[in-house]
């Protein structure tokens, strides 16, 4: 039987830290719903950001530190690999005729 995931179509995120590709990404998805998909993982690693920026780190843990920074990665490399995606099928298409 075939692994459909060993094709171009199916691309695993990099985040992902399994031996088998748990998260992946459909190349052939519609361009419009990749780029909203990594819009989407970017700006909410911006807005954390933001409110990280604006916070008083008084009462915080040390412990804290590594969470956050855990979360911000995997919204960002997941926001760049589906950016990736996207130029890739912008690059490669071409206008209707």
């Amino acid at each position: 039987m075939n692994n459909p995931f060993t094709t171009d179509r199916y691309r695993p995120l990099q985040s992902n830290l399994t031996d088998s590709p748990v998260l992946i990404i459909d190349t052939e998805a519609n361009p419009q719903d990749i780029l909203e998909a990594a819009l989407q993982r970017i700006h909410a690693s911006s807005d954390l950001l933001e409110t990280l920026h604006c916070q008083c780190f008084k009462h915080g843990d040390v412990k804290d530190i590594p969470h956050i920074t855990h979360a911000l990665y995997l919204l960002t490399q997941d926001g760049r690999d589906l950016l990736q995606i996207a130029q890739q099928r912008m690059l490669n298409w071409k206008a209707p005729t």
